[in-house]
Order: structure tokens, then C-alpha cells, then sequence
């Protein structure tokens, strides 16, 4: 029998997308599974949107929040997840329709806790740039750290595996990193399936801003939230910019 997967979405003003997203998820030929969606307070038409959805297929739920972020939408989610997997994806991101099907097979095979896959980046249409993403087939704690290639939208996690309690993402900016972190920290290793089963969705718009904001975040990730030295600091953040540079062109 099928084991159940929940799949939780964050949605903040998503009305562009979200449709697109969700019917990427009715598509999955693996058909066990519950989409959560946690609408966090949205201004424009996301949560009527998500209301019709909810009201056509048993599978799907709303919850609503007051607008609080990714991070506690996706902690909302969670504590209200039913299934032994958790999955989670972004409310512009596209999964392949065969996604859940060959990532659970494959966590099956490696007895795996915590997987990921590889990605494309997309543009604002959702179609694939050609730019694909490759994964390693192992990552621990050391290499996570110069190689921050694990994307939120590929991720999928075995609840009796892993505790469910140790996947509550920290209150902090890259919340999702600093997850990834504190799960391998404990000696877990995240097992990569090296296949494009996801697009990423980048907007055309110029990303220098972001670029910055990036570079910040994975600094004080090291320094505050890790408490490495200056030294390790530097020593991982030069792979890390080689690797992030590598991905985007």
C-alpha cells in the first residue's frame, strides 16, 4: 500500500502561479498524497483561488494564517501534515509528473531520511531555461556546508525516519538551510537523486539585489546559526560562491 505524502505549500500572494502549481500536483502519477496549503495572508486573490481548489479535490486543504512568512508557513503546515513524507514546495515552482514516484522509489533504495533532487531554473512562464541543476549522490554536514545546492522545492522526508518534531524550520532568514544544517549537523546524510524533476521559477527581473541579500544570509548562517570561526566561515563561503556562481550561468 501506497504510504501517504504531504505536500506543504506556502502561498503569499501567488495568484499568478498558484493554479499552476497545484494542478502540477493533481498531475503526480503517484496519486497518495495530501496538499497542504497554508495561506499567509494574502492581499490579492490567492485565497479565493485556494478555496475553489479546496472545494474539488478531497486531497487538498487550506489553512489560513495572519502573514507571518515561508518559515512559519511552512511550520503551520507541517503540524497539521498526515502523511509518513513530508514534501515541500514553493507556490511558483513545477514538479514533473513522475517527481514523487521516482523520489520515493529512490528513498526506498537508499533507506533514505531526508532526499533531494535536481532542478531547472525556469523563467516567469515556468518554461525551462535549459540551465539544469546536478546534485551529488551524498551530502553530509561538512560538504552542505560549501555546497548549498539542496532546493526547498526538491526536498521530500521520511517521518519514520526522521522525527517529525526535528523538521520545525528555525525563525530566521534562509530558514530552509538552516534546517538542511541542523538535520545533517546530527549525522544524517541527505541523499541526492540526480535527475531535473523540478523547474524553479526565477522572474526576469534583475536579481543583484538578491544576489547580496544571498551572500548575507549564508554569512550569518555560519557565523551566528553554525557559531563556525572566521576561518571555517571563509573557508566554506568561498566554495559556497564558486558553486552558487556555477549554478546561474
Amino acid at each position: 500500500m501506497e504510504e501517504k505524502v504531504s505536500i506543504i505549500v506556502p502561498v503569499y500572494n501567488a495568484e499568478k502561479y498558484i493554479r499552476e502549481t497545484i494542478d502540477c500536483v493533481k498531475a503526480q502519477t503517484y496519486e497518495n498524497w495530501e496538499l497542504v496549503l497554508v495561506e499567509d495572508g494574502s492581499t490579492d486573490e490567492s485565497l479565493c483561488i485556494l478555496e475553489t481548489v479546496e472545494r474539488q479535490d478531497g486531497r487538498i486543504r487550506v489553512i489560513r494564517q495572519e502573514n507571518g512568512g515561508a518559515a512559519k508557513a511552512r511550520n503551520h503546515g507541517l503540524s497539521k501534515a498526515a502523511g509518513r513524507f513530508v514534501a515541500y514546495l514553493d507556490a511558483d515552482d513545477l514538479w514533473s509528473p513522475d517527481k514523487l514516484e521516482k523520489q520515493l522509489a529512490f528513498m526506498a533504495k537508499k533507506e533514505a531520511a531526508f532526499s533531494f533532487t535536481g532542478y531547472e531554473f525556469a523563467d516567469e512562464k515556468g518554461k525551462g531555461t535549459g540551465k539544469i541543476v546536478r546534485v551529488p549522490e551524498e551530502l553530509c554536514y561538512k560538504e552542505a556546508l560549501k555546497n548549498t545546492t539542496i532546493f526547498t522545492s526538491t526536498v521530500i522526508f521520511d517521518t519514520k525516519r526522521l522525527a517529525k518534531e526535528k523538521l520545525f524550520m528555525p525563525m530566521i532568514k534562509s530558514e530552509d538551510t538552516a534546517l538542511w544544517f541542523k538535520i545533517l549537523r546530527e549525522g544524517v546524510t541527505a541523499y541526492g537523486l540526480n535527475e531535473n524533476l523540478v523547474r524553479y521559477r526565477r522572474p526576469a527581473k534583475s536579481l543583484s539585489s538578491n544576489k547580496l541579500e544571498a551572500v548575507r544570509r549564508i554569512w550569518r548562517l555560519y557565523r551566528k546559526a553554525e557559531g563556525l570561526s572566521l576561518w571555517y566561515s571563509f573557508y566554506n563561503f568561498c566554495f559556497w560562491a564558486v558553486r552558487a556562481v556555477k549554478r546561474r550561468i
